[in-house]
């Protein structure tokens, strides 16, 4: 019961600080999105904004009221700079340039990279990795997961790697009970975010929550068997980059050329982190392979 008292006071927290944000409470931006809204999203004045948006644009889902708001935010920016003001925040996010319909073009960029990365990884991995490894398919499904709810799945997937490669071989039953368990967290979590409310101050607390469950697991594991298997000292440097650069997503700052912000650092910094854990999964597998062969060989 405490857990889940700490957990709701940890709701209530994110949900009052992604309630609202300097720059969209501001009269001005308000204003200026109202007129705008009049002026351009309604009548033939709409069927003017359709024809005029690029095609990209519409299939992106930008509507009319998303380009006032896009608008009104650099106005409001630019008030706000004249006065000698910081930048303000809008929306629970800083001001981004746009480029073609990618509102945070940065951030688009480095997952795209750290997609790529993990694509490359995964076709080596199963060039070297045969079917039979006891850890081939977990590792394979790891490879597929991508970004945002799935930021949350990725997260959760690795602590299920740990778990299958601590745990699991020996105890498949405490292995199925333990999925269940991810499953229904995972579950949870993405109704909230889909069904109730979209916040991103929660899903940054719950990312981080279990990203320290994570690390303390695998970072125990490889402490207790480096000696026996000299490759897990590859997973103790990705352990160690990741909990340092998950720092960078904890900076707050305006983006720099309205483009480079905290996160995109972040996502560009872990890519070669990605290659370090994917080498060190082909290393385990084949490791976990020899030894499934001799204990087959022995009985």
């Amino acid at each position: 019961m405490a857990g889940w008292a700490a957990r709701l006071v940890l709701l209530a927290g994110a949900a009052a600080l992604a309630s609202g944000s300097q720059g969209d409470r501001e009269p001005v931006y308000r204003d200026c999105v109202l007129k705008c809204e009049e002026q351009n999203c309604s009548g033939g004045a709409l069927k003017h904004f359709r024809s005029r948006q690029p095609i990209y644009m519409s299939l992106a889902g930008w509507t009319c009221r998303d380009d006032c708001k896009y608008e009104c935010m650099w106005v409001t920016v630019g008030l706000y700079l004249q006065e000698g003001h910081k930048v303000p925040q809008f929306h629970g996010k800083w001001p981004f340039s746009r480029f073609l319909f990618f509102q945070e073009p940065a951030s688009a960029v480095a997952s795209f990279l750290n997609g790529l990365a993990s694509l490359v990884m995964l076709c080596r991995y199963r060039t070297f990795v045969p079917v039979s490894s006891p850890m081939y398919h977990t590792c394979v499904a790891f490879a597929w997961k991508m970004d945002y709810f799935c930021a949350s799945t990725v997260i959760l997937h690795s602590i299920y790697l740990c778990c299958v490669r601590t745990v699991g071989l020996q105890h498949p039953a405490v292995l199925s009970a333990f999925r269940a368990l991810l499953l229904l967290m995972l579950t949870a979590h993405v109704s909230y975010l889909s069904l109730i409310r979209f916040d991103y101050g929660y899903n940054l607390v719950a990312n981080v929550a279990i990203g320290l469950v994570n690390v303390v697991w695998w970072l125990a594991w490889c402490l207790w068997n480096q000696r026996r298997l000299p490759h897990v000292r590859k997973c103790v440097v990705v352990v160690l980059l990741l909990q340092g650069l998950s720092l960078l997503e904890l900076l707050d700052f305006p983006p720099l050329f309205w483009v480079l912000d905290a996160h995109a650092i972040w996502h560009i910094s872990t890519i070669p982190v990605h290659v370090l854990f994917f080498s060190f999964l082909e290393d385990d597998s084949l490791y976990l392979l020899k030894e499934s062969e001799a204990k087959f060989k022995r009985d």
